[in-house]
């Protein structure tokens, strides 16, 4: 962190996109400079673009720099790795805004990984036009998997008011039910359990667990993976010591408010989980993506071409998505430092009773 200010390391995403936009919006406001260190990641010739396209933009000091080692308070630092012979044609996805997507993606990583930012935000990427440039990834998170050697993370999609998270992510609809295991329900509660506690503070999380089908299967008339699948999953849980309940149905579920006596609730695949989401909680929605070893958070919409160049593009996600990440940073800062202690006091009470007993004793 430079002069305590938390790095934020911000990328482009597609250029030909709204994420310029929402990005110089969200930075528009030149005081809350004064809370963070901001490192965009693209290119500074179509930053100036999507300046110009804007109208009451105030902004800070602008300043190109190299590396985000180089990084200066109180400015909108950009680390121009995208060369500007690149096209920039807004409103489209097109070869050139993927592979700038891709290599503004890949340097803020390799940046992240040495420490030089202190947490990762995402502008919004067209997948398909990036896997068609060679990108191998159906997303962030499955890109983001690789990067760190995680062999499952947790696409979590958060808010003050709601917490969602799903067990199947960007997949065909069709390939859901023969993807939902007991043992990959369990591995995401695990993964809850931990994010929830770490990363947001929650002492005693309590988790609520959706059905797959339509009434939870109605005992099995319409589906019986609730009774296969789902219950024993948490059944497991609960031995483990999470508090996970359900399944439920999830039209109701929503509907009548329920999530709200939940931290966090699991849904079974992409749409059951952030159609509700995005309903309920879309300006102040993040995607988070927990069970990383650092923190990475996006906006919780997409490119949205047809809202470019028209000064229209709202940016709170995007701002929702730069304090989130801030947030959680310092709430792992915290979380870490409670465990060292405990872990400490435990470590000098096994030495002092290893002295009563006699047993040798640690240097």
């Amino acid at each position: 962190m430079i002069n305590n200010k938390v790095v934020v390391g911000i990328t482009a995403g597609d250029g030909n996109g709204i994420g310029y936009e929402v990005i110089i919006k969200s930075l528009a406001d030149a005081r809350i400079l004064e809370s963070f260190t901001p490192v965009i990641y693209g290119s500074s010739k179509a930053f100036g673009i999507h300046r110009k396209s804007l109208h009451n933009i105030d902004l800070a000091e602008t300043r190109l720099i190299s590396s985000a080692k180089d990084a200066k308070v109180r400015c909108i630092n950009i680390v121009s790795c995208v060369p500007d012979n690149v096209g920039i044609e807004p409103g489209k996805p097109t070869k050139d805004s993927a592979k700038a997507a891709m290599i503004s993606l890949g340097r803020a990583i390799e940046d992240i990984k040495q420490g030089d930012i202190d947490v990762l935000v995402t502008a919004p990427i067209n997948k398909k036009a990036m896997n068609l440039e060679g990108f191998g990834h159906t997303g962030h998170t499955e890109y983001l998997e690789q990067e760190f050697g995680v062999d499952e993370a947790l696409m979590f999609m958060v808010s003050d008011r709601l917490k969602v998270a799903v067990v199947t992510g960007h997949i065909p609809l069709k390939d859901v039910p023969t993807s939902i295991t007991s043992e990959g329900i369990v591995t995401k509660l695990r993964l809850m359990q931990d994010s929830l506690k770490r990363d947001f503070g929650v002492v005693e999380p309590k988790i609520a667990v959706l059905g797959l089908n339509p009434h939870c299967g109605d005992g099995g008339l319409l589906g019986d993976e609730e009774q296969n699948i789902i219950t024993p999953a948490i059944e497991k849980a609960n031995a483990e010591g999470i508090m996970a309940f359900g399944p439920y149905a999830s039209d109701g579920f929503f509907s009548l408010g329920n999530y709200a006596k939940f931290d966090a609730t699991l849904a079974m695949y992409h749409d059951q989980g952030l159609a509700p989401f995005k309903a309920l909680a879309f300006e102040s929605g993040v995607n988070f993506t927990a069970g990383l070893p650092v923190v990475r958070t996006s906006p919780d919409h997409g490119t949205a071409y047809d809202m470019v160049g028209r000064d229209q593009a709202d940016p709170h996600s995007m701002m929702h998505a730069i304090y989130t990440a801030i947030d959680i940073f310092r709430s792992r800062l915290r979380y870490d430092d409670l465990l060292d202690g405990r872990m400490d006091r435990k470590f000098t009470e096994s030495q002092e009773e290893g002295k009563r007993k006699g047993r040798p004793q640690i240097a």
